[in-house]
């Protein structure tokens, strides 16, 4: 009797062990392919790019630095590799991305020109599906970081050796971080 319940004891140990090492897995796999997300998008973002570069020096030869800029800070965001180094690249791309745009307010032809204003939504649909694809990355690592960290999974994660992820944060300006103030 005695040998029956502890080997039922030692049964439910070791079933809920292993629930908690598939679901360690689970979430691992998850935030990878979260992070894959991110990558596809990133790439079809920098894939866009020298369509917008060519776009752009018809109408802004003299513009040739801030293109170049562009040009290396799409290279810079190809090569980067993880969450922390593709984040500084990304705030690189996006300083130059925005500073193209300003560029191009000065060019009536060119926020005219169709190719122009086409790659321009497609850029925005790009960003709308980094930020989504990012913070569906970014609430997977939590939770697979909360599973890590929590006992008892933290048991079983320290015995296979299952590590935090990295979130994926992009820097905001200071500016950006102050509290809006609203005056009349």
């Amino acid at each position: 009797m005695i040998l029956g319940t502890l080997a039922a004891l030692a049964a439910i140990v070791i079933g809920y062990a292993i629930s908690i090492y598939n679901k360690l897995i689970r979430l691992r796999n998850t935030s990878q392919s979260g992070w894959s997300d991110i990558d596809v998008q990133l790439k079809k973002r920098y894939d866009l790019v020298p369509n917008l570069v060519e776009t752009v020096k018809g109408y802004a030869a003299h513009e040739r630095t801030l293109l170049e800029k562009l040009t290396a800070a799409r290279s810079a965001g190809l090569q980067a590799s993880g969450p922390a180094e593709t984040a500084k690249a990304e705030n690189r791309f996006r300083d130059t991305l925005k500073t193209l745009f300003a560029v191009a307010e000065a060019y009536p032809d060119l926020k005219a020109n169709q190719s122009f204003l086409q790659l321009q939504v497609q850029l925005k649909e790009l960003e709308d599906g980094i930020e989504s694809a990012r913070r569906y990355y970014n609430a997977v690592v939590r939770d697979f970081n909360t599973a890590v960290e929590q006992f008892p999974s933290n048991l079983i994660a320290a015995r296979f050796k299952f590590e935090q992820r990295e979130f994926f944060e992009l820097e905001r300006p200071e500016a950006e971080r102050k509290p809006v103030t609203v005056a009349f």
